[in-house]
């Protein structure tokens, strides 16, 4: 049986390979690592107009074969046969970014040098027009040497043409071998320029709004306080907007609980259950709409450009604490999970750097934590406003993920001054250009994210709130013994307890923090499992975590488990991430000390500073 044919996308970041391998490829996509590194491997189906299957491949954004981060590293390797047991790509397909031709060029030389089978998708043309670029495919074909395709990727304009030129490249690849020019970068940067000048007919003297509006957002002093204005919108709609879905929801969990006490006979299952499913994994559920609300922001701001330029503000930050911009798109991406945020810092050449941004990764406040702070604070905190469209809910919310940042800066500072001492590297960043997000890819990166979400909680956060359930309901207790005295549970509360008690909390918060070591949310349906389970009559079972909280703890000891959540330690997934990226236990062990360090001291402050003030 012959070995299927392979072809591999290459290219600057930011000229829409991912976008065209989408495009290409459509659903039949795989992720996973490539063997031996943890660099991500994106692997799809493309099949030729003759109907064969060919395996495509999206390599890392590289500026050269000269790799300055494993993500190139890996690009180069691959591409140039030397990756062990990765084969040798067919076909080479080089993605240039239309309205940027004279940068992306540079690359693509060095790629036309190693004379193998090679197409190039001239994409996103239509931003090109849109920048007053009128090109000529024809010329640019000619002057490489190979197969130029226009290409608008999003909109899947010359896809088929661009399957049609991948089909015969390996027909035509003698015709190609006087690409293989062998330059100097410098003469390869020259020679861009003019292939450049050559493939534009046209060139429009107006001023893009682009560059209108890049003036106010990378202004040094206006694009900051736009930068934190944003965020202050987005968690403010977080609450807001996400109420009256989240109350739905909540109001669903209640019914189906009433519904199964009723149509039950009082036994084991039906308290599995109401106290253990339905108020354990129910209460993380109906914080769906404010984890849409924050991912839809996010894509928003990735899609439409503003993203890149938010790292550029954040550089002179970074700088101030030994980083550069290159750590602020892991940083960032950590908001929504310190997972994909740890392995985005692939991106980062300097190794220091990058240990340092694995580090504090941690600390940016991810969405797993968002169900724990919405529910802290929806108990304790007032639903009143403290200025024209500004909630105090929110305001706290987005002072805890502020708090979140000071921490990851001081932390930062504090490693780069001690053990990954360094100069901070160079930052260098093409901005991409602005566009307005497509509804569909929205929609679907939406439906993603809810999904995982929704897969947590039928699979990690069920198990854990189960095995909690199981722990509290045994043995049972005596009649006028509290339950969680009486059971397997209480005996964990009291060894943690101690240790805790110290900085406010009581048996069920330092219960909830146990199982919340498989996943952030967890302590949400622990505390709600551990009061459904020892509430003496059913009416008050049936009751919202929330109104549990608002009724049985004081102002300081909340105030105090929402310190300890900015800082505390991370999901063993997360763990495991970092011991993987790190190549072994010192580091994640490190940052878990260090973690739990912090959390302690921030929650015993808050609680210690709450009580004094009589709060």
């Amino acid at each position: 049986m012959s070995r299927k044919r392979t072809a591999a996308l290459v290219g600057n970041p930011n000229s829409g390979k991912s976008a065209l391998f989408n495009a290409l490829t459509g659903a039949r996509q795989k992720i996973a690592n490539y063997a031996g590194v943890t660099v991500e491997r994106k692997a799809g189906r493309l099949t030729l107009p003759s109907g064969e299957p060919v395996e495509l491949l999206d390599l890392p954004g590289s500026y050269s074969f000269d790799a300055a981060s494993p993500d190139e590293a890996v690009t180069r390797d691959v591409v140039k046969g030397t990756f062990e047991g990765e084969a040798v790509p067919d076909v080479l397909v080089v993605v240039l970014d239309a309205a940027n031709l004279e940068q992306h060029l540079v690359f693509a030389q060095e790629v036309l040098e190693l004379g193998r089978p090679t197409v190039v998708a001239l994409n996103m043309v239509d931003l090109a027009e849109r920048d007053g670029l009128t090109l000529d495919p024809a010329a640019l074909s000619e002057a490489l040497g190979v197969p130029v395709i226009p290409t608008v990727a999003v909109r899947r304009k010359g896809i088929a043409e661009l399957n049609a030129a991948i089909a015969e490249a390996e027909t035509h690849a003698d015709e190609q071998a006087h690409t293989r020019w062998h330059l100097t970068l410098p003469e390869r940067r020259l020679s861009a320029k003019h292939m450049a000048r050559g493939a534009i007919l046209s060139k429009s003297t107006r001023h893009t709004i682009e560059n209108g509006v890049d003036k106010i957002l990378l202004n040094p002093w206006i694009g900051p306080v736009v930068l934190f204005g944003l965020l202050f919108v987005i968690f403010q709609a977080v609450f807001a907007w996400a109420t009256p879905f989240a109350d739905l929801l909540e109001g669903g969990v209640g019914v189906l609980s009433a519904g199964v006490t009723a149509s039950m006979a009082p036994g084991i299952l039906r308290d599995f259950l109401t106290e253990g499913v339905l108020a354990g994994v129910g209460s993380v559920v109906v914080f769906l709409p404010q984890i849409v609300i924050l991912f839809a922001f996010i894509l928003v701001m990735e899609a439409s450009g503003y993203m890149a330029r938010a790292a550029f503000l954040m550089d002179r930050l970074m700088a101030g604490v030994g980083l550069s911009g290159k750590s602020f798109i892991p940083l960032l991406s950590s908001f929504a999970c310190a997972i994909p945020g740890i392995m985005a810092t692939r991106s980062i050449s300097d190794p220091k750097d990058r240990l340092t941004t694995i580090l504090i990764a941690p600390l940016m406040t991810c969405s797993a934590r968002l169900p724990v702070y919405a529910v802290i604070i929806a108990a304790v905190i007032p639903q009143t406003s403290v200025g024209p469209g500004i909630g105090l809910q929110g305001l706290v919310l987005f002072a805890l993920y502020v708090a979140g940042i000071i921490g990851a800066m001081v932390v930062a500072l504090v490693l780069r001054r001690t053990v990954t001492k360094g100069a901070a590297s160079g930052f260098i960043m093409e901005l991409p250009r602005y566009q307005l997000p497509r509804i569909k890819d929205l929609a679907i990166g939406l439906w993603q994210r809810a999904w995982v979400f929704l897969r947590r909680a039928g699979t990690i956060i069920f198990l854990a709130t189960i095995a909690l359930w199981v722990l509290l309901s045994f043995p049972k207790a005596e009649p006028g013994e509290s339950q969680l005295d009486a059971s397997y549970a209480g005996v964990v509360a009291d060894t943690i307890h101690p240790v805790l008690e110290p900085v406010g909390f009581n048996r069920e918060m330092s219960l909830a923090l146990v199982p919340a070591i498989a996943a952030r949310e967890v302590a949400v349906s622990a505390l709600a499992t551990t009061y459904a389970v020892d509430a003496e009559d059913e009416d008050v079972a049936a009751e919202g975590v929330t109104a549990k909280i608002a009724a049985l703890w004081s102002l300081p000891t909340a105030l105090a488990f929402l310190a300890w959540f900015v800082f505390a330690p991370q999901c063993l997934s997360t763990i495991a991430v970092a011991r993987r990226e790190t190549n072994g236990w010192k580091w994640p062990i490190v940052m878990v000390v260090y973690l739990f360090a912090l959390a302690w001291i921030a929650a015993g402050l808050t609680y210690w500073i709450a009580v004094s003030a009589g709060l």
